[in-house]
């Protein structure tokens, strides 16, 4: 069993971590050049309502007194109001969060199906006509940016054979088929890249695993070879796979600005490009705040993950 004393000595350190990320995220609004409240005064404004309006949004204090105030609101889920829109920050995410979640972990997860049957046989053939193959395929996504192999995807299938939608979102309430025709694109943009950085990976872990003298005995005891892979080889050859797919995840949630901007999806990363654009320092703020969190939380159940694949782990 994992010692209780380390789960406490990470868990302080995964508290520490997210403290330093609040501090983060509340100095970005002060270290960015010019007033926020610049942008809901109207021209020829006076101090009268200047001091007003930073009375209203909470920044006529010292810094560490808002620092506190702002943490302990963010807290109980209060991440302040739109300077643009004036709804709350956290309503805004709480609405445009599960189209970014979604389009992340379903392109994680067909980055995953294609890179581990791919990662699998390659390294099982290596130089072999499927692994010559697929390592130029890789080569030659690799070379393509995202938001150039989205625009060619939808030239492809959209605007040539016409089989997917060219931009949109339909909600999953409209019915299935045509929400899945309205992810498909975003996902496969996403996914192709992830997947051969998956692919790269495991096959190359799972070469050095298949060296090993756990895996040349279960050869020489006549196992077959599917089960010496699935069964003795991948499990322990993941390790590397799993900690790059917790960062690929974080990534997807937090940097999918132009994916979503191409295929005109309302999630976080398009509300972050309008922020930005409007100079809604708070909304900005509030999402960059839930992103790292995310981050951070989702790197720590991956660390959790692992006394699940080693159970070594379990007692260092």
């Amino acid at each position: 069993m994992v010692k209780s004393r380390n789960v406490s000595r990470y868990l302080a350190k995964l508290a520490a971590v997210l403290l330093l990320v609040s501090l983060a995220t509340f100095l970005l609004l002060e270290l960015i050049p010019g007033d926020p409240i610049d942008a809901l005064l109207p021209d020829g404004a006076t101090e009268e309502m200047r001091a007003a309006a930073n009375e209203r949004f909470g920044l006529d204090g010292p810094m560490l007194q808002r620092y506190f105030e702002w943490l302990g609101n963010a807290l109980q889920g209060d991440l302040g109001r739109s300077i643009q829109s004036q709804v709350p920050v956290a309503d805004a995410i709480v609405e445009r969060l599960p189209v970014t979640l979604e389009l992340a972990f379903v392109s994680i997860l067909l980055a995953l199906l294609i890179a581990v049957p791919v990662g699998v046989y390659s390294a099982y053939r290596p130089g072999g006509l499927v692994d010559r193959v697929t390592t130029l395929i890789c080569a030659v996504t690799l070379s393509i940016p995202s938001f150039l192999l989205g625009v060619l995807l939808v030239f492809v299938f959209a605007v040539t054979l016409g089989a997917l939608p060219v931009t949109g979102w339909t909600p999953l309430s409209e019915g299935l088929v045509p929400h899945l025709r309205s992810l498909a694109l975003p996902v496969i943009t996403l996914a192709a890249l992830e997947a051969v950085g998956f692919i790269r990976l495991l096959r190359n872990d799972m070469i050095a695993t298949l060296q090993q003298d756990f895996v040349l005995s279960a050869r020489a005891r006549g196992l077959s070879a599917p089960r010496i892979l699935l069964a003795h080889a991948l499990r322990p050859s993941a390790f590397s796979l799993l900690t790059v797919m917790g960062v690929a995840l974080g990534r997807l949630i937090g940097g999918t600005v132009i994916v979503e901007s191409i295929f005109s999806l309302p999630g976080l990363g398009s509300l972050v490009l309008t922020s930005i654009t409007g100079r809604d320092l708070f909304m900005i703020q509030g999402i960059v705040l839930v992103v790292a969190v995310g981050y951070v939380l989702l790197n720590a159940l991956v660390d959790l993950t692992y006394p699940l694949l080693d159970p070594r782990v379990r007692t260092t």
